[in-house]
């Protein structure tokens, strides 16, 4: 196939090693068709969380039969998961091709488990096997958040030989503890059942652009105070010149960690039973700020052994105005001095980590409540009857 002849989200791949995956899965995707075009089309794989199974449950009739069917032997709740899981499930069976073409390098369906669990390791252990367990599926990727919590689940995940996608992860710090969770999890299972580790894959969700809202935020209220203050009109500008600039910068800086992580001695050693790497997977990538341009998080973050997952919009922006062009090698001197001049105008980037970690999980386990009020409700508009929520994972 000619480069012409080739989508924008194949060049990306092909180009560059990177790989597009879609932010999004809806029942109508599975039915008609949309998904097999965005896979044909160069989509490499699919996300889900929460908020975008309530977004689809609530917005569509699609799911109302199948709904009413297991409230015959499931409470709300239960037959909520169900639902997600039959999606999940087909979901799969579309990207399984892909899988088998690309020999286990792409072609994932991600499920998280319960947002509830995020700070009970025991629970999400136990919750991901059993995710793992029923759609027993090589393409599958549990969703495990990057909590403290979640940190020894997930290592231990991985020693058991599953797959993990380890969400909400939005600092450095937290980055370094999720490769070692990674890193201890593969020699554990070496230990133990080396033949199953070439099957084992995982990827690092760094989430990109609430970084960017949460430090845009405070630079604002610093600015303002500086000029309430009677601070100097450069000091003013200083701050609001830093704007924008962390996200792209803190993404860059944890794909150098990447590189120095897997590119050593102890992970060789691994990489030489057949252990892959974990690759970065830059998440929340849709522009949320309209002043910005909108693949300001995609564009910027370009290379070889990642994954973007982006949501409708962002995948039919890069469709018709992408660039497949590497745009991280190696982090510049540059991203250095970022770091330091916002710290020097009183912005604590760890801090700022540590509260999108807590607004992330709050805001998928809001979702998932919020998706169970709803169908309760639907369920006593469809059936007349009251049906009692049951919290089972």
């Amino acid at each position: 196939m000619s480069n012409e002849s080739r989508t924008r989200l194949q060049r990306l791949y092909d180009n560059c090693g990177q790989s597009p995956w879609l932010d999004n899965l809806r029942r109508d995707y599975l039915h008609n068709g949309h998904l097999e075009e965005l896979i044909a089309s160069g989509i490499r794989g699919v996300t889900s969380n929460p908020t975008i199974f309530a977004k689809a449950i609530e917005d569509h009739s699609d799911y109302d039969t199948q709904f009413m069917d297991l409230l015959s032997t499931h409470s709300v709740t239960d037959a909520c998961w169900e639902l997600i899981f039959t999606d999940i499930s087909e979901a799969l069976g579309q990207f399984a091709p892909l899988f088998i073409s690309s020999k286990g390098s792409d072609g994932f369906v991600s499920m998280e488990v319960d947002p509830a669990l995020a700070f009970d390791t025991y629970s999400t252990l136990k919750a991901a096997i059993e995710i793992h367990e029923r759609l027993n599926s090589r393409n599958l990727l549990v969703k495990i958040p990057a909590t403290a919590e979640g940190l020894p689940a997930i290592e231990r995940a991985v020693s058991l030989g599953l797959n993990v996608n380890v969400t909400l992860i939005f600092g450095l710090k937290r980055y370094e503890q999720v490769i070692d969770a990674y890193i201890n999890g593969i020699e554990a299972l070496v230990k133990t059942n080396p033949t199953r580790v070439p099957r084992v894959s995982s990827v690092a969700s760094f989430f990109v652009s609430r970084m960017d809202t949460e430090v845009d935020k405070r630079l604002d209220r610093l600015a303002e105070d500086a000029k309430r203050d009677g601070k100097p009109d450069s000091l003013v500008k200083e701050i609001s010149s830093l704007r924008g600039k962390t996200a792209v910068s803190q993404a860059r800086q944890a794909y150098r960690l990447f590189q120095d992580r897997f590119k050593c001695e102890r992970f060789f050693a691994l990489e030489k039973l057949g252990a892959k790497p974990q690759r970065p997977l830059w998440a929340s990538t849709s522009t949320k700020n309209p002043a910005y341009p909108d693949l300001l998080y995609v564009d910027n973050l370009i290379a070889e052994m990642t994954v973007n997952t982006m949501p409708d919009a962002t995948v039919d922006a890069f469709l018709d105005h992408g660039h497949p062009v590497t745009t991280i090698s190696t982090v510049s001197e540059e991203d250095d001095r970022l770091d330091e001049r916002i710290a020097e105008v009183g912005i604590d980037v760890d801090d700022v980590a540590s509260t999108l970690e807590r607004q992330g999980v709050n805001s998928f386990m809001s979702s998932f409540t919020e998706l169970v009020d709803t169908l309760s409700n639907k369920a006593e508009q469809l059936s007349g009857k009251s049906h009692t929520r049951t919290h089972t994972r």
